[in-house]
């Protein structure tokens, strides 16, 4: 099997290097791409979207079909850590241990499976290798995380007009619930994101910009083609496609938010869901 999936290996790339041949010079002002579609962009994405930002309309207008699979990607990267990582306590192999430390004293106490938790509110739950956070650093992210989580949401609704989107947005507020479990530990961010609302908000992301493409066809207009919102939205078709753009962002924001967290938590944790790294 191995022999054969190096064959395909090789094979496929030699593939893609022989098409690459076929590709236009870097920067060849005479390419395709050149003499029609960045000209178009540059003259009508303002007139043809009201979004200033170029990139952006690109993604998420003039090939939002190619970006909604680009999210399903993403979502599915997620699910593949789940199925192959996630280990539950049913398959886990070795009987769970409890280890608990009285935040006072650091005194550390080992119960067996099946033993009730400490009646003390004083003790902890830990793991057996486990190194104590840093009082400065647990402060400092506790502090930091509300700013960056703000940004995020800021980078995802004003991605129209300033380098950002939902892309961007969603890896920032990821990288905030991310902050916590590394600087404190896993279970205190799972407290805040259980893993069910996590796979809820990925399957919700992708399900979000399909909706919104869906309802352009409802509204008897191509899939994704926004300006069929106007009616809904009580704008002009113009202002409806920025509108619709906005729409699709919030949910590849929420798909990438929670498919970073989904899969950070299983790799950290081997698929245990424990103390992480």
């Amino acid at each position: 099997m191995k022999i054969i999936g190096l064959i395909i290996t090789v094979v496929t790339g030699a593939l893609l290097f022989y098409a690459a041949g076929d590709f236009p010079a870097w920067s060849d002002p005479a390419s395709p791409a050149s003499t029609y579609l960045s000209p178009h962009f540059i003259e009508k994405t303002m007139e043809e979207t009201s979004v200033p930002n170029i990139v952006t309309a690109v993604l998420a207008d003039y090939r939002s079909f190619d970006t909604m699979f680009e999210t399903a990607v993403i979502f599915s990267a997620g699910v593949v850590c789940f199925f192959l990582l996630r280990i539950s306590r049913r398959e886990d192999e070795e009987p769970e241990t409890r280890y608990y430390r009285h935040v006072l004293t650091g005194v550390t106490i080992q119960l067996k499976e099946g033993h009730k938790m400490p009646p003390s509110a004083d003790f902890e739950r830990i793991d057996s290798m486990w190194t104590p956070p840093d009082l400065i650093i647990k402060t400092g992210c506790r502090l930091l995380i509300p700013f960056v989580q703000l940004f995020g949401l800021y980078v995802i609704a004003h991605g129209h007009h300033s380098p950002g989107g939902g892309f961007q947005g969603g890896v920032i507020l990821g990288a905030s619930v991310i902050l916590l479990a590394i600087s404190h530990d896993l279970r205190t961010a799972v407290r805040r994101m259980s893993e069910k609302l996590i796979g809820i908000l990925c399957a919700a992301g992708v399900l979000i910009y399909a909706c919104t493409g869906a309802l352009c066809l409802l509204l008897k207009l191509n899939f994704l083609d926004y300006s069929a919102l106007a009616g809904i939205l009580h704008v002009d078709p113009i202002t409806a496609r920025s509108h619709g753009i906005l729409m699709v962002e919030i949910g590849v924001g929420i798909a990438v938010l929670a498919t970073m967290i989904w899969i950070y938590n299983n790799i950290s944790s081997a698929g245990r869901y424990r103390q992480g790294l």
